[in-house]
């Protein structure tokens, strides 16, 4: 029964997760619970399997945690994000997106998807995107006669990508934890020169394939908008710029509205891809570029800019004490010998690495229903990620799979979060089935680039490879 431990330990864990307690208290405290059952055991004479000294290494976690250069991304990024949104900037360039495609049939609905696409690379926060868009354009949407299920899916859809177009909050999380992971699966091999993956090499890697989903969403509405016109119908150019207040100089909302946030986006990610700056430095200028951005606007006063440093300061905190929770868990795991069992499961499946990496994939995307991608980031990557990359897997492409399948996770009726997101702020006319019939093309889509993935390495391996 004990050398079953961690696997009792990870369910219970799950189960206290599902009652709705604190992310970081339920982590750190069920993992002193069974740190105390082990110990209590062993004082007692009863082989417990558990390996007490691992407790002793928390302290360097902690200080770990404290001095990692590639965290401070965090808050930089948080900070840059809501700004954006804050100042209103993501409004300003939604009006002018929607003046831009709204003549044409499904003009809307790309709009949206592209608006979402940038404030994906933004944000890089689900709810963040999924809320901002529901508020901004579903009511427009509704008015312009477009169906609720069409109109719901797509903003569904386009606010998960905040999960894989980078600078994503989730690519940072997952970066710094596959870095440690792939060091980890080479020092078990034997290879004490260990090559490194960074932020970056995620960044790069996740650009391709995030870029063709953003592609695909366009494609679907286009075709759902001329074979069903009524589903999404072309928007007068004159009614709509006369709605949204606008009246005259479309040329000047188009500047105003669309080169500023592209620029901005741009040199953080150009920055980052040219080897120019770290994903840290390149945060910071994001930060500071958001911030001018809103003093440019006249959108910034003190009020915002207070309301904008404690949401940033109420994400990191929360970011943080998951990641000290989850350090906690991780040693309490191991000191079990979860590591080790893991390890000999792994071995011992059907399909070798394809079948062990299946296996992988279809827990995370049932987590995904329960947990949030920190937690998953933080407490089940570190536990499979080493155990996969010593079996071959390139770490690149590892994580930009593990991000899709999450942001599919988070769309899947009917526990997905960005359909929760979404039913809070749509009107009580739009059913919760509409939202669920309108995300599974979407779904449907997001396999598709799954499987296209795993057949083809390289969509994610290419770019990073070649720079």
């Amino acid at each position: 029964m004990m050398e079953f431990m961690p696997l009792v330990l990870f369910a219970v864990i799950c189960t206290v997760l599902m009652f709705g307690y604190p992310v970081a208290l339920s982590l750190a405290g069920t993992a002193l619970a069974f740190a105390g059952l082990g110990l209590g055991l062993e004082s007692l004479g009863i082989d417990a399997n558990f390996d007490g000294g691992y407790l002793n290494a928390f302290p360097n976690r902690l200080y770990g945690i404290m001095t990692n250069q590639t965290l401070l991304a965090v808050p930089l990024f948080v900070l840059m994000g809501v700004l954006l949104e804050k100042s209103r900037v993501a409004e300003t360039l939604l009006d002018a997106m929607a003046l831009l495609f709204g003549s044409l049939r499904g003009g809307l609905g790309i709009s949206v998807t592209l608006v979402g696409m940038l404030l994906a690379a933004s944000t890089g926060i689900v709810g963040a995107t999924v809320v901002t868009m529901g508020l901004m354009s579903l009511p427009t949407m509704l008015k312009r006669g477009y169906s609720p299920s069409l109109a719901t899916g797509t903003i569904c859809a386009t606010g998960t990508l905040g999960q894989i177009i980078p600078p994503s909050i989730a690519l940072v999380l997952l970066g710094d934890v596959l870095s440690s992971a792939y060091q980890q699966a080479q020092l078990s091999m034997g290879i004490f020169s260990p090559k490194t993956v960074s932020v970056g090499d995620l960044f790069m890697g996740a650009l391709v394939p995030g870029l063709i989903l953003v592609v695909l969403y366009i494609v679907y509405v286009t075709i759902v908008a001329w074979l069903k016109p009524e589903t999404a119908p072309a928007a007068d150019r004159r009614e709509l710029m006369a709605e949204l207040g606008h009246e005259r100089g479309l040329g000047l909302l188009l500047l105003k509205g669309l080169v500023p946030p592209i620029v901005l986006i741009v040199v953080v990610l150009g920055s980052i891809l040219g080897g120019f700056a770290t994903p840290t430095e390149a945060a910071a200028v994001g930060a500071f570029g958001a911030l001018m951005l809103a003093l440019a606007y006249r959108r910034l006063n003190l009020a915002t800019l207070r309301e904008s440093l404690r949401a940033t300061v109420n994400v990191t905190t929360m970011v943080f004490l998951i990641l000290i929770g989850a350090a906690l868990f991780s040693l309490v795991f191991r000191a079990y010998g979860g590591e080790e069992l893991v390890t000999h499961l792994f071995e011992n499946m059907p399909g070798g690495v394809v079948g062990a990496t299946l296996i992988v994939m279809l827990v995370i995307f049932l987590l995904g229903f329960i947990l949030d991608f920190i937690e998953i980031t933080f407490v089940v990557v570190p536990i499979v990620g080493p155990i996969l990359l010593a079996m071959g897997l390139d770490p690149v492409w590892l994580g930009i799979m593990i991000a899709i399948n999450l942001q599919t996770s988070f769309l899947t009726p009917p526990f997905g979060f960005a359909l929760f997101y979404l039913r809070g702020v749509a009107p009580d006319s739009v059913a919760t089935s509409s939202i669920y019939r309108g995300v599974i093309p979407f779904i449907v889509l997001q396999l598709a680039m799954l499987l296209g993935l795993a057949w083809f390495p390289e969509l994610a391996t290419w770019l990073p490879n070649t720079f």
